[in-house]
């Protein structure tokens, strides 16, 4: 078993570590039976590893707290920060960001969707390591349904990120995380939600709606032309 040098100051647990597994997340019944328990561990501050529409991610709560647990386990420096995954749109509002006009068009079209929204606001509500160099806030409605029903339970964003270690490829099942952090799951720390092996796919493209005219920031799965359907001023190619 790995021994991970970031566990220690996470989730306190007086019992002795358990073996590192996974909770099966794959049918109907498995998602709503997992689906109690995963949200009591975020309400904890606890990391979740689980399935999305392209590769496992890790995240949490989005408040200081989590965000915290989250910065110790994965060990990311400053000046990358994570991402927000929502299931309804309600969630942007509450969370104090701004989907403008040509943003809306965009999630209209291409949410629930790999497309990634950099939005302005939230400066009340958002912890600043949320915020990247444009000054806006990573958001991303996952279509992958197990996700969404979990969020949708626990009815406020997780954070996001890409479930493996420095210099290693973002895992694609859940057995891979096990392998790398069963240290952490030992302690509690971390809980992985087996949805199984996921197929390589392409990441969101990512759009900073933040300026005065949309722009791509990272290309992926949705093309720059697909998006000048919606907003036919977008800067950028993908």
């Amino acid at each position: 078993m790995s021994v991970d040098p970031h566990v220690g100051d996470g989730l306190p647990t007086t019992a002795a570590p358990s073996p590192a597994r996974a909770v099966p997340f794959w049918s109907p019944a498995e998602i709503d039976t997992a689906v109690a328990a995963t949200i009591a561990h975020l309400e904890g501050h606890g990391v979740v590893a689980y399935p999305t529409e392209t590769v496992y991610g890790f995240g949490g709560s989005a408040d200081q707290q989590g965000v915290d647990a989250l910065i110790r386990l994965k060990g990311r420096p400053p000046g990358k920060p994570f991402l927000l995954l929502i299931a309804d749109s309600d969630m942007i509002g509450r969370m104090g960001l701004h989907l403008g006009a040509a943003a809306a068009a965009l999630a209209a079209r291409h949410w629930p969707g790999p497309l990634t929204l950099v939005l302005p606001g939230g400066e009340r509500r958002v912890p600043d390591r949320l915020r990247g160099p444009e000054g806006g806030v990573a958001v991303r409605w996952t279509p992958h349904v197990g996700l969404t029903r979990l969020i949708r339970a626990y009815g406020e964003p997780i954070t996001s990120t890409s479930a493996n270690r420095p210099g290693v490829p973002p895992a694609s099942s859940a057995g891979e995380i096990v392998a790398q952090w069963g240290d952490a799951i030992g302690r509690g720390v971390l809980r992985v939600l087996d949805g199984g092996r996921l197929e390589a796919s392409a990441p969101s493209t990512v759009v900073d709606c933040t300026g005065r005219r949309l722009r791509v920031i990272r290309p992926g799965a949705i093309s720059a032309d697909a998006l000048r359907d919606s907003v036919p001023d977008l800067i950028g190619d993908a």
